[in-house]
């Protein structure tokens, strides 16, 4: 079964919490580091305050890391540079420590959110793959009744797509008013490609993913996105299409062709 990688369950309580974090853990990591500033150096305490962004950008949260890079900042130059314990800096050295604090923490804040993305993409892609595993398993076994494979990959292809529903139907495309995601997970309308990562599936008509034999279309996959905008990749697309594919083994039975 496909799913979205998320690494808490509820974006509605941590977020607030997180953000609250990142702002006051540079704070406390600069009070701590003002009792000990005649033996830690402007450069140590730089990278020690990198630590709550990276930590706060493992979160995948950009404000968060944002918050903490520019609480960082803020922290240095009021705890850390001379006059101590004001909002001001007289020293040449610490206003380009402080300026190279908030760089550094901005750079690691966008390399760790790369690495988060890349780890998410790797994730679904992985997913993806399980569930295109799992419904030729199913055909191959030939133990599955022919609808519950054909509900599982209509339930497959809804989550991959971001959809609203998805529902098998026996026999060929006929209705124009149908946009039809082609083997290459192009999105055609009217003959026409439509730019789904600009614009998204269609919400005023369906789209159609056609199920394919030697003898032509035997049924399609009528996939419904009409209550919300939903902008799935490429990969996505063709992830769906493969899933689409795995029914035409099922042969008449199992598509409703006659």
């Amino acid at each position: 079964m496909t799913g979205n990688v998320s690494a808490w369950p509820s974006a509605a309580w941590w977020r607030p919490a997180v953000r609250w974090a990142a702002v006051l853990a540079p704070l406390i990591v600069c009070a701590i580091l003002y009792t000990v500033r005649d033996q830690v150096t402007a450069a140590a305490s730089v990278l020690v305050l990198v630590l709550p962004v990276v930590a706060a950008a493992a979160t995948g949260d950009r404000p968060a890391a944002l918050l903490a890079a520019f609480s960082g900042g803020v922290w240095f130059g009021f705890f850390l540079t001379e006059p101590y314990l004001r909002f001001v800096i007289s020293n040449a050295e610490d206003i380009e420590a402080t300026a190279l604090l908030v760089v550094i923490s901005l750079a690691v804040t966008e390399l760790a959110l790369w690495g988060y993305r890349q780890q998410g993409r790797e994730a679904r892609r992985s997913g993806y793959l399980a569930g295109v595993l799992g419904a030729a398993r199913a055909v191959a076994d030939g133990n599955v009744p022919a609808k519950t494979v054909v509900d599982v990959v209509a339930r497959e292809i809804t989550e991959v797509l971001e959809a609203e529903d998805c529902l098998y139907v026996a026999g060929p495309v006929g209705d124009v008013r149908f946009a039809v995601l082609d083997h290459d997970g192009v999105l055609t309308r009217n003959g026409r490609p439509v730019d789904v990562d600009r614009v998204g599936l269609p919400v005023d008509e369906y789209v159609a993913i056609p199920v394919r034999r030697s003898t032509g279309v035997v049924g399609y996959f009528r996939v419904s996105a009409v209550s919300h905008a939903v902008f799935p990749s490429l990969e996505q697309r063709r992830f769906a299409v493969l899933m689409a594919h795995q029914v035409a083994a099922l042969g008449d039975e199992g598509t409703g062709a006659r």
